[in-house]
């Protein structure tokens, strides 16, 4: 069975594109494949300076994560810093990549040049680092990503290749794949835009533990457009193609069936409203469940620390005896 490992960080609250997107495949994937999701809250650190900030975040995507199905009987559900071997193959990572390799990363660039004359942490340098001990400690075969991370699994994979190059055959080579195609989650008042954590305003952003007359009156001051046809087309009417999306999304219909059914703009803002809160409330239900029982969410993190400590315990070993390391 194929080994697949995708990784969050607990950063800012989960929305309807995450959902959508990523976190219903996810759930989808635990079936047909070997699912490692790791909620990488080491990373967080690079953003985060804040006592208390992240491992309270990091509870509450844990509860999102289980919320929308994932099974730990079946997917491996961990928090990072729960399994102590990340940061430890991160060092062999950092002395097997170069200076140069980690300079040329986009992400570090983008991310620097928009905090300059701000605190830069060296771990958004070295970030690549523990991203590749992240992957590489699972012997994952695939990681599904969009284009913007794709760079981060092909340094990965040029780590792993000098690192076996260098002391053996030790480390499984990963593939970057890209997922099938997930609803598409644009802002609901900039139709041009993804959905995103960072938007300056959450009025075009769905959360999932929205309520439900929030969500009712953020989708129908959705920005569609002057005209008054329902009709699905990206480049022309972006704002009520993205209803017609989330609805089809929803509902497991063609955006373009569904476009035939309106023939003005606030019942299709209505139709996507209420499906939205159908689909959030048992979500939103057993996130409340297993916030209110912190020991059974804990004992649902240590069954997937567990098994993933068994995994990246034995890859660190295969490693370090790889190098030659003294055992203790």
């Amino acid at each position: 069975m194929t080994r697949v490992l995708s990784c969050i960080q607990p950063t800012g609250q989960v929305h309807l594109g995450n959902l959508l997107g990523a976190l219903r495949p996810w759930v989808a994937g635990q079936h047909t494949c070997d699912a490692y999701h790791g909620i990488v809250d080491l990373h967080a650190l690079t953003v985060v300076d804040t006592p208390g900030v992240v491992g309270d975040d990091t509870l509450e995507l844990a509860a999102v994560l289980f919320a929308v199905g994932l099974d730990p009987e079946l997917a491996t559900v961990f928090v990072q810093s729960h399994v102590p071997e990340h940061s430890q193959l991160s060092w062999v990572m950092e002395c097997t990549v170069s200076y140069g390799e980690l300079s040329r990363m986009v992400q570090f660039k983008d991310k620097s040049a928009s905090r300059e004359g701000a605190f830069i942490s060296a771990g958004l340098f070295t970030y690549p680092a523990l991203q590749a001990a992240d992957i590489l400690l699972y012997d994952a075969d695939e990681v599904p990503v969009g284009e913007d991370q794709r760079q981060h699994v092909e340094i990965t994979r040029d780590i792993a290749i000098r690192f076996n190059h260098r002391f053996g055959d030790t480390f499984v080579v990963p593939e970057a794949v890209t997922p099938p195609a997930g609803a598409r989650v644009m802002d609901l008042q900039d139709p041009t835009s993804k959905m995103s954590k960072s938007s300056t305003t959450d009025a075009g952003c769905i959360y999932v533990t929205d309520p439900a007359d929030v969500v009712m009156k953020k989708f129908k001051r959705a920005v569609t457009d002057s005209e008054t046809d329902v009709r699905y087309d990206r480049e022309a009417k972006p704002g009520v193609s993205n209803l017609l999306d989330v609805l089809g999304a929803v509902t497991g219909r063609p955006p373009t069936e569904l476009a035939d059914e309106f023939t003005q703009y606030g019942p299709l803002k209505v139709a996507a409203a209420e499906a939205v809160v159908e689909l959030l409330a048992p979500i939103q239900a057993r996130r409340a469940e297993l916030l209110a029982d912190r020991s059974e969410l804990a004992r649902l993190l240590r069954v997937g620390a567990d098994k993933a400590r068994t995994v990246a315990a034995a890859t660190l070993d295969r490693a370090y005896s790889a190098i030659g390391l003294l055992p203790a």
